[in-house]
């Protein structure tokens, strides 16, 4: 199977490698912001291909030990920096069950990266502090690793289009930032002074409100916080919307928006605008994009943009970003 030159040539030489005829499952698995990645994988693996897949937890999947883990099915994992202990040790119980491992890391050397059969490098501006293309980021590799996957599965062959779509998306992103900034002139300062910050997303975008929620709400800024699924908002969460409380609402354009568009309608019925601070992929530039992934592209938008109005609210908590973290990257002994 030969793959378009612009493919990244890692995830090319993996995905020549493995023997699809026999391939019947997918497992994407990994902690913390690298875990949000795979749920976005998964929808657009759902979307392009009936190969079934499942998103684990690393130190749940070699705990759960599914039965279905054996030499017909491929682990793709994730680790920034390849040095996540339950993500290489996933990919080592993948490996002894006879599975074929893709990691993704920007440290192709890192304990992960020689664990797996494949390593894939990506680049990832959130450690390194230098900007970079987003065609070179995780969402850009795993996205290629699952439209490969589907087009050597019987599904429609997307390479060439999601290519270019990916080689156009940093110029989106740039757009967006424009397009946003006055909601961050808005919101940053009265956010910066809650306690509480509840985010919502669905679909392809809910990755996305996990990890605002998780690793920078939470992690960074010391504020409590919950990533809710759009439509789950409605079987118990809501029961704490008031005109007090301070949501994060990611509206997406895939097949699941009309889950954000009903919870977008509640919080606005039940809370108070200033609140409320929605970012709305519809108002977005998406030129170049193919429409068949302008759905799959936009939690990568919402995710680079919320970086912007983050360090605007850390600004006004006088609470450092990635230095100012008490246990992360401080201590092993955990």
């Amino acid at each position: 199977m030969s793959f378009p030159e612009r493919y990244h040539p890692a995830v090319s030489a993996a995905l020549s490698s493995i023997d699809f005829g026999a391939l019947r499952h997918v497992y994407f698995v990994a902690c913390g912001g690298s875990l949000s990645i795979m749920h976005p994988a998964k929808f657009m693996l759902d979307q392009h291909s009936s190969l079934p897949s499942d998103v684990f937890n690393a130190a749940e999947f070699v705990a759960r030990a599914p039965k279905r883990l054996g030499p017909d099915t491929l682990v793709v994992l994730c680790s920034m920096t390849g040095t996540t202990k339950e993500t290489t040790a996933a990919a080592k119980f993948a490996k002894e069950k006879g599975a074929s491992t893709i990691g993704l890391t920007v440290e192709p050397e890192s304990p992960l990266g020689t664990a797996v059969d494949y390593p894939v490098k990506f680049e990832a501006p959130y450690t390194t502090g230098v900007p970079i293309d987003a065609k070179d980021s995780n969402y850009s590799a795993i996205y290629q690793i699952v439209i490969g996957i589907a087009a050597a599965t019987g599904g429609e062959d997307l390479r060439e289009s999601l290519i270019g779509s990916l080689y156009n998306l940093q110029a989106a992103i740039d757009r967006a930032q424009e397009t946003y900034a006055p909601l961050w002139d808005r919101y940053a300062e009265h956010f910066a002074k809650q306690d509480v910050i509840y985010t919502m997303a669905s679909g392809a975008s809910y990755g996305a409100a996990y990890s605002f929620a998780i690793c920078v709400l939470m992690e960074m800024q010391w504020i409590n916080s919950q990533a809710i699924h759009s439509n789950e908002f409605f079987h118990g969460p809501f029961e704490v919307l008031d005109e007090t409380r301070c949501f994060v609402l990611m509206k997406g354009i895939d097949s699941t928006r009309a889950l954000d568009e009903r919870a977008d309608e509640f919080l606005h019925r039940f809370g108070k605008a200033e609140n409320i601070l929605v970012l709305d992929a519809a108002k977005l530039d998406l030129s170049g994009i193919d429409e068949r992934f302008q759905g799959n592209v936009v939690p990568l938008i919402f995710f680079d943009t919320l970086w912007r109005f983050i360090y605007k609210v850390a600004d006004f908590r006088q609470q450092v970003m990635l230095d100012g973290r008490r246990y992360m990257k401080k201590l092993t002994d955990y």
